[in-house]
Order: C-alpha cells, then sequence, then structure tokens
C-alpha cells in the first residue's frame, strides 16, 4: 500500500516536518546536517510520526545520503522541537485501517526510514532534548550515537500498555544496545505497571543514552560532544550484551510467567513482543524488522488494540471535556478552601488543594489534638515533595503558610468552597454541613466527599440545598486521577454555577471528572459493589475462593478478594449493604464479607518475606454452603460480567451517566480497569455477554473494535 493510501487514513494527521541546517562542527570535524522534528505547534503539541511526516522524513534521509557520499556532510544528527524530541507514532488513522495489508504497510514504512538512517554513510547522532515514546525512541535508537539531556522527563517504549509491540525496529534495537533484561525492564515490565516512565537519567543509565547532559544548553554540548566522537578525542564505551543463550532464554521465560500472571493471556501484545525479543539475540536487524512487520499487522487489526485506542481516547479527550459539564463561564472563583476534617482522607485533600489551588486552605477537626495531626501530615508531605526536588524550598514555604488549622468552623466564613470529609454516616454528614452553611456566604459551595450516600437527601434540611455537590475522590488522592461529581436531584438540584465551579476546581486539581446524577454508590462503588455482591455470592454458595480469586487475570486490575483488602474490608461491606438496601433484588451483603469484618482481619492473605498466599484462618470464616453450587474459572468469570453488563445498562438507563463511555472512564482512571479491555463495555460487548443479558451492545461496532 502507497503513502498517499495510507494518509487518506491519517487525514487527522499533525504532520512533523524534518528541518535541516548544516552546522560547523568545533574543532574542525567538520560539518554535521542536524534535524530538527517539528510539528508547528507548541510543546503542549508533541511532535509524532504519522505516514505523511515519515514519507517526508524518509525524502530527508534519501537527500542527507547524496549529500554524505559527496562529502558534504561527515555526520548527521537528529533533535526535536523545544522540550519535545518525539512521541512516536501518530495513532489517529488506526480506526480507519480496514485490512492487514495496511496495517503491515504502516509497520514497513516505519522500518524503511529507520533502516535509512542507521545505513546512512557517515556517523549519526540523536540529540534527545525532550520527552521521547514509541517511535521517537526506536529513532534514537537507530542511530550510531545518542546524547541525553538530564531534564528529559519521559522516555519509553510503550506499546504494550496500549496492545502494540515497539514496531519500527524497538524490538531488536533495544535488547542488541542494552541487553535482554534492560530491555524487558522498558518494554513489558514498565508498560504493564500502569506505563512508567524513565526519566532522561534512568533511560541514560540503562544504556539507552552515551552521554547525559545537563537540559540548560542540551544541543550545544550535544555537538561539542558529536565533534569530539568524529574526532577521536572523545571515547564511547558500551557494556558488551551478554548474548549467552540460557540466561536470555532464562529472562524472556520469567518475564512470560509474570505477564500471564498480570494479564492471564488476555493481552496479546507481551507475549507478541516476548516472541520479537526472544528472537533477537541472534536475528539479524532484516529478519528483526521483517517479523514486527507481522507482529504489527496482527495487532494493529486486533479487537485489543482498538479498544486500548478507544480507552485512550476516553483519558486524553472525553476526561479533559467531560459531556455535561456546564459552561465555565458560570463557575466562581474559589480564593480560599476549607475542609471539614483533619484525618487521612482530609489531610490528602487539603495538601492536594493548595498544590494545585496555591490558595489558603484551612482544616477543622473536633479538637485541637486532631487538627495538629492533620497539619503535621500536611507539612511532613510538603517537606518530602522538597526532599526529593520535586518543588522547590521557596514553593515549599508558601504552601505550609497557605494551610492552616482551627477547631471552630467560623474559619470557613470567608472560603468560596468548603469540602466534608468526615465519617461516612448520613446523621453526621448532614450536622457537619448545617454548622457550615450557617457561617459561610450563600454562594459557597458545599462539597462532600462521600463514596455512596445520597447528595439529595444529604442537603435536604439546609437553606440552600442547590450549593451542595458530591465530590467524591479515590484513594491514594493524590494518585488515582478520577473525581465523580455528583449532581443531586429533585426540586433544589446542585445548580449550574454550583456545577460549573466545581468542574473548574477539579480542572484545576488535574483530574478526570465525571457528571453523575445522585445515586447509590455513584459509578466505580456501585459497579464494584455489583461484582463484589456476585463474587460473595458464588463464594457462599460454595465456589471456593482459590478458584474466584484465579478467574479475572487480565479481566480486572486485581483479583476480588485482593480488591476487598485494598478497599478494606469495613469499607467494602458499607457499600455493599448501601446498595443491598437500595437495590435488594440484585445486591446481597455477603455473609463471607461480614465474617471477615466481625473477625476484625485485613483480609484473606498473609504477607511475609516468602510473598502472598490464603491463610487457613481466613477461609475456615467462609461459611459452610447449604447446597452445592460450585462453578469454574469460566463459570465464575461469566457470571461476575453478566451482572456488571446488567447493572451497567440499567446505569445508563436510569440517566446515572450520560453514555457508556463515562462508565469505562471512571473504571479505567478510578479503578485501574485496563486499556486493552478499554475499560469493561468493549470486553461486554467482544465476548457477546452485553448481548446475551441485555439485548443489545454498549457501543457500535467500530468503535471499539474492528467493523466488519
Amino acid at each position: 500500500m502507497s503513502t498517499t493510501d495510507l494518509a487518506a487514513a491519517f487525514t487527522d494527521e499533525v504532520v512533523t516536518r524534518a528541518l535541516v541546517r548544516d552546522v560547523e562542527l568545533p574543532g574542525g570535524a567538520g560539518t554535521l546536517a542536524l534535524v530538527t522534528l517539528d510539528n508547528g505547534r507548541d510543546h503542549t503539541k508533541p511532535n509524532t510520526l504519522g505516514p505523511a511526516g515519515l514519507a517526508r522524513l524518509r525524502d530527508v534521509v534519501a537527500d542527507l545520503a547524496a549529500r554524505a557520499r559527496t562529502a558534504q556532510i561527515q555526520a548527521v544528527g537528529f533533535t526535536g522541537k523545544p522540550f519535545m524530541f518525539a512521541v512516536g507514532a501518530d495513532l489517529t488513522g488506526v480506526p480507519k485501517v480496514s485490512s492487514r495489508q495496511a496495517a503491515r504497510s504502516i509497520a514497513q514504512l516505519g522500518h524503511e526510514v529507520y533502516a535509512a538512517i542507521g545505513d546512512l554513510p557517515v556517523p549519526t547522532f540523536a540529540f534527545v532534548n525532550g520527552a521521547a515514546m514509541g517511535g521517537g525512541v526506536e529513532l534514537a535508537l537507530s542511530c550510531t550515537y545518542r546524547t541525553m539531556s538530564a531534564g528529559v522527563p519521559a522516555v519509553a517504549l510503550p506499546e504494550c500498555f496500549l496492545g502494540l509491540v515497539p514496531g519500527w525496529g524497538g524490538c531488536w534495537l533495544m535488547p542488541n544496545l542494552v541487553g535482554i533484561g534492560s530491555a524487558l525492564k522498558v518494554i513489558i515490565e514498565n508498560p504493564l505497571n500502569s506505563n512508567r516512565m524513565l526519566t532522561g537519567a534512568q533511560a541514560a543509565a540503562l544504556g539507552m543514552a552515551d552521554a547525559l547532559l545537563e537540559p540548560a544548553d542540551v544541543l550545544v554540548e550535544s555537538i561539542r560532544w558529536a565533534a569530539g566522537v568524529l574526532a577521536g578525542r572523545v571515547s564511547v564505551e558500551r557494556a558488551c550484551v551478554d548474548r549467552d543463550e540460557r540466561a536470555w532464554d532464562a529472562a524472556i521465560c520469567a518475564a512470560r510467567e509474570q505477564v500471564l500472571a498480570r494479564t492471564g493471556g488476555a493481552a496479546p501484545a507481551p507475549l507478541r513482543a516476548l516472541d520479537l525479543l526472544s528472537a533477537a539475540r541472534t536475528a539479524d536487524r532484516d529478519a528483526g524488522f521483517a517479523a514486527e512487520d507481522e507482529a504489527l499487522a496482527d495487532l494493529l487489526m486486533s479487537p485489543e488494540l482498538r479498544a486500548a485506542l478507544y480507552a485512550f481516547d476516553l483519558v486524553q479527550k472525553r476526561a479533559r471535556r467531560p459531556a455535561g459539564a456546564p459552561e465555565q463561564s458560570l463557575a466562581r472563583p474559589v480564593t480560599k478552601v476549607g475542609v471539614v476534617g483533619a484525618g487521612l482522607m482530609a489531610s490528602q485533600l487539603a495538601l492536594l488543594f493548595v498544590r494545585r489551588l496555591e490558595v489558603p486552605v484551612v482544616m477543622t477537626d473536633l479538637d485541637a489534638e486532631r487538627v495538629e495531626q492533620g497539619l503535621r501530615y500536611v507539612t511532613d508531605e510538603i517537606d518530602k515533595l522538597a526532599a526529593k526536588g520535586r518543588i522547590g524550598a521557596d514553593k515549599a514555604r508558601r504552601y505550609r503558610a497557605l494551610v492552616t488549622g482551627a477547631t471552630d468552623k467560623s474559619a470557613f466564613a470567608d472560603a468560596e468552597f468548603v469540602i466534608e470529609a468526615v465519617f461516612e454516616e448520613m446523621g453526621v454528614k448532614k450536622e457537619v454541613l448545617a454548622q457550615v452553611e450557617a457561617v459561610v456566604g450563600p454562594e459557597t459551595v458545599l462539597a462532600t466527599n462521600t463514596s455512596s450516600l445520597s447528595v439529595t437527601a444529604m442537603a435536604a434540611d439546609l437553606q440552600h440545598p442547590q450549593r451542595v455537590v458530591g465530590f467524591h475522590f479515590f484513594n491514594p488522592v493524590a494518585i488515582m486521577p478520577l473525581l465523580e461529581i455528583v449532581r443531586s436531584t429533585g426540586a433544589q438540584a446542585t445548580d449550574e454555577a454550583t456545577l460549573a465551579t466545581a468542574f473548574l476546581v477539579a480542572k484545576t486539581l488535574r483530574k478526570s471528572a465525571i457528571l453523575v446524577r445522585d445515586s447509590p454508590s455513584f459509578i466505580v462503588n456501585r459497579l464494584l459493589g455489583r461484582f463484589l455482591s456476585e463474587i460473595g455470592r458464588i463464594v457462599d454458595e460454595g465456589t471456593p475462593i482459590e478458584v474466584v480469586e484465579g478467574a479475572f487475570a487480565g479481566v480486572t486490575p486485581m483479583s476480588p478478594f485482593t480488591l476487598i483488602e485494598l478497599v478494606g474490608p469495613a469499607i467494602a461491606l458499607h457499600n455493599n449493604e448501601t446498595l443491598a438496601a437500595a437495590f435488594p433484588e440484585r445486591f446481597i451483603v455477603p455473609q463471607t464479607l461480614r465474617n471477615l469484618v466481625d473477625a476484625g482481619r485485613r483480609g484473606f492473605y498473609i504477607h511475609d518475606a516468602s510473598g502472598s498466599r490464603l491463610d487457613p484462618e481466613a477461609l475456615a470464616l467462609v461459611p459452610t454452603p447449604s447446597g452445592s453450587s460450585i462453578l469454574d474459572s469460566a463459570g465464575v468469570r461469566d457470571t461476575a460480567l453478566a451482572g456488571l453488563a446488567q447493572e451497567a445498562r440499567l446505569m445508563l438507563d436510569e440517566g446515572v451517566v450520560s453514555a457508556p463511555m463515562d462508565l469505562d472512564l471512571a473504571l479505567i482512571t478510578g479503578a485501574g480497569f485496563a486499556f486493552w479491555n478499554g475499560g469493561l463495555t468493549p470486553l461486554l460487548d467482544r465476548t457477546g455477554i452485553s448481548q446475551q443479558v441485555t439485548g443489545q451492545r454498549f457501543l457500535p461496532l467500530g468503535v471499539a473494535e474492528a467493523g466488519h
């Protein structure tokens, strides 16, 4: 397939240009042709490489090869626009790629260009001056030498996270440069560990760069370093790659076990990458690239990749433009924040507000000792950030000065936004909100961090119930992106100005906000509650916990009883009690869970130096079933997914959220559901469970999987 044909699928490509200028190297080392990758946008719009951009780069490299052969240039360097090298392939047109042949053409075009860079008749240098991911890293790997700015915030080969493999040379070039152990870390381990990134310094330490330079003048120093290499003044030393067959195969085998444990084989990309990495020990470049062509051709057409692109689009676009959010112009300014409570959750909230809003934050609690404990948590965390170099000393001092505490809620008098984070009990929360309302202005937003209680009921007795909004964070607050913004219902529903203010605050906090209609447990906790309700029913009826725990690898981010341990059995029980009271026809309060809480146990596992294993004493808490209803792993999984399909459809019918995409976005950002499943609804559609349970799909064919 021609480049022109491919470009027809990538109509939204922002073309990255390859701009060439000659640089006379110091010390008489000759002329270096410096190629700058630049898409013409600022640093917030990173350089990507689509068919048109690759075609332009191919033409530039061909011209440079001709100049090199006639000794017009002695070296070629590649760098990026300010603060940005390149973040890989442009994937915007992939949903329009409808054949394996077209998919393979994408891989072949990238390999053609990068092989041409590798075959240039003069030394080539990659001057990595900013973020480098995917195809950007592979471009650098194609060069003879690499420098890296110490200020680079992100270096990664994240393809396996999305359902692909590094398919423009990464699976062959990387292990042959840094060895199989480091290659596995970058290509397999980091992507499957929440898509972890390396810093420039970490990448250099792995051998991905030959020199680590200070960011202030990285390009000038890179050119100086390149001149030294060409003149023989700088010697480049690299560790030898261990090609021992036994050691290489052992590393691949260990990584395969970890992949299967994490994904249950549900994600084909990391397994395909392992095959390519295994072969890279003996394959030559052409064979390695050809194998990557075939892998990309298969994976680009896979449902897992299409689901991952759907998930990526949710996180990158829908999360930034929340459905149903009011006009931002309606939002009121927030120049002071109040936090009711000084426990762990409240303290985390106070820290987040002061870091992101940079306004005064006042915490209150019942006595001075609790307030002091909360303030100590916040200041200790600020000190840790300063010690790690994440904030400067001046900013740390300013943050400490902005956080204060009090035992009298009159300290909230001039706050425009007050959030309560007290005990999860309706009477307590109603009392707290009434106390706050008595001392604040009539337009102050009153937010509740409740995880399951009715915001409408909570606001009902207030003078101005329309300024109450649910503002539900997920723990740990600093890490989890999701924020459920809950609108109360009825005649005194949350008003537009309050909602607009809540969404603006959420944006400033850098959270992914989703608008939710007030209903028991909102989105994530309702769906997870249904999941744990089904699991509890299955265990109570006789299926062994060991079977249940092994049923969800690759489907949920963790096994059911690991989830209960993470959330806390008492919190999980409270959530299920709330849901069972609201929907007794579908939810139960599992006896196994109740027994675990009554026994005061954290979970079913023993964790020690040897690892984690089920605790026989905890297993004895499982009730003796009245009958015998034992399921195998497939039966457990299908039963739980059927329950989730029913609950998801009911939530959409009730208007809890506006579309299936919000359910998926919530589970991805609030519960860590996998990109390769697209969250939840693409998986339910792909497996046929949604059709079987509800009689219809959640998403049209082609939205999160290839159309037919």
